[in-house]
């Protein structure tokens, strides 16, 4: 079942309009498509073509050598539904120029729509490739109503190739697939707002992962059966993840293993990484940082931040490290009942750590008139911790980051199934409201509870209400 992605498939069937209807003499568009790893690109572009009805190529780079990704480009060339497929029967290329000349032979005349995916793979095994493509885009590819799509999970790269002195550059326009929504996973498996934050927690709303999970099933009786197959897409998708994002790279998948355990300050990442020096660890967290796996906090308030914190930014592979990955050979035993144990002891806990970004993001989309300053202006929502963690608050609404003017609202989040939040929560909030610079006795107040409020004069939002916030359509 398909579910979701009205924004991605509605721009990319105006995109091919504007190809096929542009008065230009180079109607040709360009589109760069990057996203995280099994989030559904493919997919996507897969149903995109499918509904356009028109003629495509769909071409996936697996990362061999030059030679043999032409050949495998010729096939799949001349397999394709493109109207002059037939001229790739049996042709052996010898580069890419001659690959691409070729190609703008086989174009219909009133729309067609080429895919590269794994596109960073074609750059990687030739240093030429960009420059090859950019030119056979402006000289000929161009020319014909064709939309040109490239793909790929190495965000960075992605990303890069349209910078500024890059030969691709101001020749495409970018599309970023996002996991499904909490929403999205909510629809596609049946499930209550509640219990569709859970699933999104586990599987990072990715399609393939939420495919095995059946309609209505709870978060136990999906994990009873996943962690008991060592193949399930639950357990693969984050070793094949981690496989092609470092390959050789032990040192980053170290310290990506000891943010996932929970290690949050650079001192304590060093720590658990076996003490690494400090200078091997800073490159780590950089290239971690760059490709996008680790995302980095700091604390909002009228101060400068002065502490980093580090978290592993994909709900799934969070979960992954933390309960899955170091266990993997208990699984291959035949042993997940103790892994299903250990994620039964532990779930309350690590899911009111990692519900916090993800609240924080769905506050944000709601707009509440709380976090706007002056009803006019969005507020930009995070949290605020010292180094002795006195106080930790779960929520700062401020007009801008990451030094604020104003703080506009502070806020708790309690995510506890039989508890809702209470006059002790309440006076606890109170509390670090007061020692949080910039807010003062009169600064509102927000309490996010997943089972209620039982205390009086404070506005609080459920689980209901944060799966609203993905129910409005944005206009690309």
């Amino acid at each position: 079942m398909f579910v979701g992605r009205e924004n991605p498939l509605a721009r990319l069937t105006a995109v091919l309009q504007r190809a096929r209807t542009d008065r230009d003499s180079k109607p040709g568009k360009a589109l760069l498509i990057r996203g995280r790893r099994r989030v559904g690109k493919s997919r996507l572009v897969e149903e995109f073509v499918d509904r356009a009805g028109v003629p495509y190529l769909f071409f996936a780079a697996s990362g061999r050598p030059v030679r043999d990704e032409l050949r495998l480009f010729a096939e799949e060339a001349a397999a394709s539904s493109l109207p002059g497929a037939k001229v790739f029967d049996g042709v052996e290329l010898t580069s890419w120029d001659a690959a691409l000349r070729l190609l703008a032979t086989a174009l219909a005349d009133d729309g067609s729509v080429v895919i590269f995916d794994e596109l960073p793979y074609l750059i990687d095994a030739d240093q030429n490739f960009e420059g090859t493509l950019q030119r056979a885009f402006d000289r000929e590819l161009s020319k014909h109503r064709l939309l040109l799509i490239g793909i790929g999970s190495d965000l960075s790269m992605m990303e890069a190739l349209n910078s500024y002195g890059r030969p691709f550059h101001q020749r495409a326009s970018e599309m970023v697939v996002p996991p499904l929504t909490p929403a999205e996973v909510g629809t596609m498996l049946g499930l209550a707002a509640a219990e569709a934050f859970d699933a999104h927690l586990v599987t990072g709303g990715l399609p393939l992962i939420c495919g095995e999970w059946p309609s209505g099933a709870s978060l136990w009786d999906y994990l009873e059966v996943a962690v008991s197959d060592p193949i399930s897409a639950l357990l693969v998708s984050g070793e094949r993840s981690l496989a092609a994002e470092f390959p050789s790279d032990v040192q980053a998948r170290t310290v990506l293993g000891a943010v996932g355990s929970g290690e949050r300050t650079f001192t304590n990442i060093g720590r658990a990484s076996g003490g690494i020096p400090q200078g091997s660890l800073n490159r780590s967290l950089k290239q971690l940082i760059e490709k996008r796996v680790i995302a980095v906090d700091e604390p909002l308030s009228t101060r400068a931040p002065r502490d980093k914190r580090y978290r592993v930014a994909d709900p799934y592979l969070r979960f992954w490290l933390a309960f899955l990955g170091p266990h993997l050979d208990e699984i291959e035993r035949g042993r997940g009942d103790r892994v299903l144990a250990r994620i039964r002891t532990s779930w309350t806990s690590w899911r009111g750590r990692v519900i916090e970004p993800i609240i924080r993001d769905a506050l944000e989309r709601l707009d509440l008139p709380s976090t706007r300053r002056k009803d006019t202006v969005p507020g930009v929502i995070g949290s605020y911790w010292t180094r002795t963690n006195d106080p930790e608050i779960d929520l700062v609404v401020a007009d801008r980051s990451p030094v604020a003017k104003e703080i506009l609202a502070v806020g708790s989040i309690k995510w506890l199934e039989n508890a809702p939040f209470d006059s002790h929560d309440l006076g606890r909030l109170q509390l670090h409201r007061g020692q949080l610079p910039g807010a003062s006795a009169t600064t509102p107040l927000i309490a996010v509870a997943r089972s209620g409020c039982a205390a009086d004069g404070v506005p609080w939002i459920g689980p209901d209400e944060l799966l609203t916030a993905y129910d409005r359509r944005v206009r690309d």
